[in-house]
Formats: structure tokens, C-alpha cells, sequence
């Protein structure tokens, strides 16, 4: 379901603007409240394999559930861990949205992100395609109950970077 005429869809809309909300709370810093836009049984996946959908059988930089999420958020809060120390300034772009499936309860987006990310002296671009399973809820408070990176070049880059994608 890719027509132009499901983006006047006040229930993609609400899905868009969440993918929107959590790239910004995540270049503000602000964990506590990204992590409240997940569902209790969510996951966030960053395979390494690009074609996986099997993400329990396959080996993947990330796949936190709400337990791993909150760890992740704490180390990034604490500033012991190496991606939290002198974390890096962040700017996320996402476009191309297509809407995989709508229904009154969920809406799947499909996106490209660009981050953008200063630390250290160094600049570094991570290039991605993005899946967010948005649950809606009925009273407006729609969460993330999937969201997938894939990473342009996850063959290559085993190496966790350090930022959340």
C-alpha cells in the first residue's frame, strides 16, 4: 500500500509523526522519554544480515526488548559506558516514507534515515532503512511496537558504533 492518497491518512500521519518524534528525543538526549514510545513486548533490531526478517535465529548488532532497552538507556544516562562518554551530537533526517499496511490499530512505515553524528573531532554518516510498526492508540498515545535499522552497510560494520539508530 504505497498510494499517494494513504499519506492523507490522519492515521499514517500520527504514525509519521511519531518516526519524527523519536528521531528528535533521541538527538536531544532525552532516553527516558524515547524509551516510553515503545510498547512493553516491542523490539528494536539492527540486523547484520539486511534481508532477515528471522530475527531470533539471526545474529544482529542490536534486539532489545523493553529489559535490554532499559539497560541501553540507563548506560547511555550513567556515562560509563564508551558510546556514552562524551556522546556525540546527533542530527537525524528521515524521508521516504511508504506505508507497508494501515489498519485502525497499526500502520507499518518503511523510511531511509541519515544520521549525521559529531564526536571527538570526527564526523560520521550511517545510512539506514528504517521499519516502524506503529501502534495506535485510541486515546492519541501511539507507540513503537518494532522498529528495524537496517544499516546500509551492516555486512561491514559489526562494530557496534555507539549511537542509537
Amino acid at each position: 500500500m504505497t498510494d499517494l492518497h494513504t499519506f492523507n491518512d490522519p492515521r499514517v500521519l500520527r504514525a509519521i509523526a511519531l518516526v519524527w518524534k523519536e528521531a528528535e528525543l533521541l538527538d536531544a538526549k532525552d532516553y527516558p522519554a524515547w524509551e516510553a514510545l515503545y510498547t512493553d513486548d516491542a523490539h528494536y533490531v539492527i540486523p547484520i544480515d539486511p534481508d532477515t526478517d528471522d530475527f531470533d535465529s539471526s545474529l544482529n548488532m542490536v534486539y532489545d526488548d523493553k529489559r535490554m532497552r532499559r539497560l541501553r538507556v540507563e548506560r547511555m544516562m550513567q556515562g560509563y559506558a564508551p558510546s556514552a562518554v562524551a556522546a556525540a551530537r546527533t542530527v537525524r533526517v528521515i524521508s521516504r516514507f511508504t506505508v507497508s499496511d494501515v489498519s485502525d490499530d497499526t500502520v507499518i512505515l518503511r523510511s531511509a534515515q541519515i544520521l549525521n553524528a559529531f564526536k571527538r573531532d570526527t564526523f560520521s554518516t550511517i545510512g539506514a532503512e528504517l521499519t516502524h510498526t506503529i501502534e495506535l492508540g485510541p486515546d492519541g498515545n501511539d507507540r513503537i511496537s518494532l522498529k528495524v535499522a537496517r544499516l546500509i552497510d551492516s555486512e561491514d560494520a559489526v562494530s557496534a558504533s555507539g549511537y542509537l539508530v
